[in-house]
């Protein structure tokens, strides 16, 4: 794995720590739990939340929200990072190599790529399965009936609560991992999307949800498919794949992702009327107009009005009265406009990015190929310098001022890359020209590097 550069002291010994044997740590988690919970019957009712289900309805056979789901995302978080270490460095590491991948950061890019592409696979088609077999499947405005709906089916549940897991363990890797450059966007991104998540499940709005992470999971199967190709040599199929990828991006994060903001917008009010609402029976017992009911008197008339007790009501007070109001409606549909507005920023990134491919230019990858570019361009420098100098010095002369010939990689700007699977191509360049042109070369080619780590909220995992 890669190590922590500059980061000294107890908290960076303990990362590199939790680096070093993620595995064992998550096993031996595993093991104490699954053994308290087969010696010790008396504390099974607690570790029970672990690894089932809460809040089970047997009459109904369905599930709702609670404290004791938290257990149960833990659970998940630690399986996570012991499944991610266990694909990569067994099943994946093997397969970089067989692809004929044997860099050091390429085989690390490749694995990290390879889980990435295999997560959102199995949730996406999980995802699609929930909403294919559920009333709003094409069907915006059943988005919003039956609100404070708290039953959920297992599986739902299931899917809900491992999303959750998976990205508070994205967290978790983006701080105990190398940090890159995109350190500060990808960890906001998780953190927003960690937060969306809990707010939509806490405030019975699973199908919406259900709904934008299809949209969104879509594109992270696309980007990484996109460069394990490229990983692998197969430059036009990469470049076949961005294509997919960017019309895929277009259809599902600006026409489908906006039609759900429209729904909020158009929807709601008729088919999700402010109130307040009984969360059990899901009855209305008030009205903005009557916001204290004589059916709901221990309503605090300030919790009418309230975002963030409200958006949470099913932990705070469960079985409690959760009211629906403007600011509710309009944060929600303000936070997702604003993520809306974002993605058409990059969107406008990719299409240039597109034309470039036309023109007869390649797509290329992301942002962590200019950091192991510049240090394998170091390495050859140094090594054809001391060649030249050792050279010079058993025969008595100087180092001739035009320079020695260099073995560099550059960006696709400066190359027409050979389409055979494994092709890795080099062009010799003096040092006084290498000197002179670099800067200018590379700073065009990172601007197109850097996008594609960001897009799709592909981060380090």
């Amino acid at each position: 794995m890669v190590r922590i550069s500059g980061d000294d002291g107890p908290l960076g010994t303990l990362r590199t720590l939790f680096l070093d044997h993620q595995l064992a740590i998550s096993a031996a988690l595993l093991l104490i739990l699954f053994t308290t919970h087969i010696f010790l019957p008396d504390v099974r009712q607690t570790t029970r939340t672990f690894f089932e289900l809460s809040y089970h309805d047997p009459v109904t056979d369905t599930y709702t929200q609670g404290w004791d789901d938290l257990p149960y995302v833990a659970f998940w978080v630690v399986v996570f990072v012991g499944i991610r270490i266990l694909l990569m460095d067994y099943l994946l590491k093997p397969l970089a190599l067989l692809g004929g991948i044997h860099k050091k950061k390429a085989i690390i890019r490749f694995q990290e790529q390879a889980f990435i592409l295999i997560y959102p696979i199995i949730f996406w088609s999980l995802g699609m399965y929930i909403m294919y077999n559920s009333k709003y499947w094409l069907n915006l405005r059943e988005l919003w009936t039956n609100f404070p709906n708290r039953s959920m089916s297992s599986t739902l549940k299931w899917y809900y609560l491992v999303q959750l897991a998976y990205w508070i363990q994205q967290i978790i890797v983006v701080n105990i991992e190398e940090k890159r450059k995109d350190y500060a966007q990808m960890f906001t991104h998780h953190i927003i999307t960690s937060a969306l998540v809990i707010m939509s499940y806490a405030y019975y709005q699973t199908k919406v949800g259900n709904v934008i992470l299809c949209i969104m999971d879509i594109i992270d199967i696309l980007l990484p498919a996109a460069k394990l190709l490229r990983y692998l040599g197969y430059q036009t199929a990469c470049d076949i794949a961005f294509g997919v990828f960017m019309v895929t991006w277009f259809f599902s994060r600006h026409i489908l992702f906006p039609m759900v903001c429209w729904s909020i917008y158009a929807h709601v009010p008729s088919t999700m009327p402010y109130g307040c609402y009984d969360s059990v029976s899901g009855a209305q017992v008030s009205t903005p107009l009557n916001s204290l009911s004589a059916s709901s008197p221990d309503v605090p008339a300030e919790w009418t009005n309230a975002i963030l007790p409200n958006i949470m009501q099913s932990f705070l007070d469960p079985g409690g009265v959760v009211c629906f109001n403007p600011r509710i409606r309009f944060a929600f549909l303000g936070l997702l406009l604003s993520l809306e507005a974002i993605m058409l920023l990059w969107f406008v990134t990719i299409a240039n990015i597109a034309w470039k491919v036309i023109r007869g230019n390649s797509a290329d990858d992301s942002r962590s190929d200019d950091e192991e570019s510049d240090e394998e361009e170091d390495v050859e420098t140094d090594s054809a310098e001391k060649v030249q100098k050792d050279r010079c010095a058993s025969t008595g002369t100087s180092i001739p001022s035009i320079g020695i010939p260099l073995e560099e990689e550059v960006g696709v700007e400066d190359l027409h890359l050979d389409r055979r699977r494994g092709a890795r191509v080099h062009v010799r360049r003096s040092a006084a020209a290498a000197a002179n042109g670099r800067g200018a070369a590379t700073r065009t080619t990172r601007d197109r590097k850097e996008l594609l780590g960001r897009i799709g909220c592909d981060g380090p995992s």
